[in-house]
């Protein structure tokens, strides 16, 4: 089936345009906003299991239809004759492939934005009712399936869920409106213990990750030192060639003739004088010289 099929099949229309909520004369940054608003509803991760084939065909459509009219050439094709090239089709095989090739990767600052953005949004209203009904009323099952929900957000959720329970949108479950002390208090517990096993794993990778860049600085550094001895190195080499061709002269010879100082000692070697042989004659015999 080409995609103006399947998007017909899963989304009841052919027109791009108006499954995205925008016009045909819509900015590029205006569709990637309707893109990531209406792909985060068919995210194949946020489903039941029981629909996530359903949703993952749900988000390659979408994530085509977003390459198509993010194409300059491409869309002028489609906005002229209503077409949609399918020849690249295959080569994205999943959607986590398709997913990455759209979006940037995701920061710890990406995800604090996000979760300002979602609390008290609609989005995470309706994710509150999908869990409340799909736990039926057990609050530890919708903490493991309402994003940042923590225990310091469940007098907000018990304060959504009973306006829905009052305006009869959602019917009253007693294991969440009466819940046991037991129950809360261990789930309490555990998130606290959890937490705090959250915290020590978030200072080892701290530590880790300045550890890293310190080596990485003195990796940096003892180069550096290598690098500016052999400078120097390098400096003093020259210098001396250079004084070697100014000084050295033409004689290349490694031989030292030292004839020259023996002749000039034996002239300087002292002969005795008249008193001093004199002084050696005493006692009717002869002193040796002292040297």
């Amino acid at each position: 089936m080409s995609t103006l099929d399947l998007c017909e099949k899963y989304f009841d229309t052919r027109d791009v345009y108006k499954l995205l909520g925008t016009t045909k004369d819509a900015k590029e940054k205006d569709i990637k906003k309707a893109y990531h608003k209406l792909s985060l509803l068919v995210h194949p991760d946020r489903v039941s299991e029981a629909q996530k084939e359903e949703s993952t065909e749900k988000f390659k459509v979408l994530s085509k239809i977003y390459q198509v009219l993010t194409d300059p050439q491409r869309r002028a094709l489609f906005d002229e004759q209503g077409v949609i090239d399918d020849d690249d089709e295959g080569k994205l095989a999943t959607w986590m492939e398709l997913w990455e090739k759209i979006f940037k990767p995701i920061t710890v600052e990406d995800i604090s934005n996000y979760e300002k953005e979602y609390i008290g949004s609609d989005i995470e209203r309706r994710d509150i009712k999908v869990a409340y009904l799909g736990g039926k009323g057990c609050i530890n099952y919708m903490m493991n399936h309402i994003p940042f929900m923590a225990v310091e957000d469940e007098p907000r959720i018990k304060e959504i869920v009973a306006g829905m329970i009052a305006s009869n949108d959602v019917p009253e479950y007693k294991i969440f409106t009466e819940e046991p002390a037991a129950k809360r208090n261990k789930r309490h517990k555990k998130y606290a213990r959890e937490s705090k096993e959250a915290k020590i794993i978030k200072e080892r990778a701290d530590r880790r990750r300045q550890k890293d860049a310190e080596e990485s600085s003195e990796g940096n550094l003892e180069q550096q030192i290598l690098a500016r001895k052999n400078h120097r190195e390098s400096n003093y080499n020259s210098l001396m060639d250079r004084l070697l061709e100014k000084y050295g002269g033409e004689d290349d010879s490694d031989t030292v003739d030292f004839s020259a100082f023996d002749k000039k000692k034996k002239l300087k070697t002292k002969t005795p004088s008249k008193s001093q042989k004199k002084a050696s004659v005493r006692n009717g015999r002869v002193e040796k010289q002292k040297s």
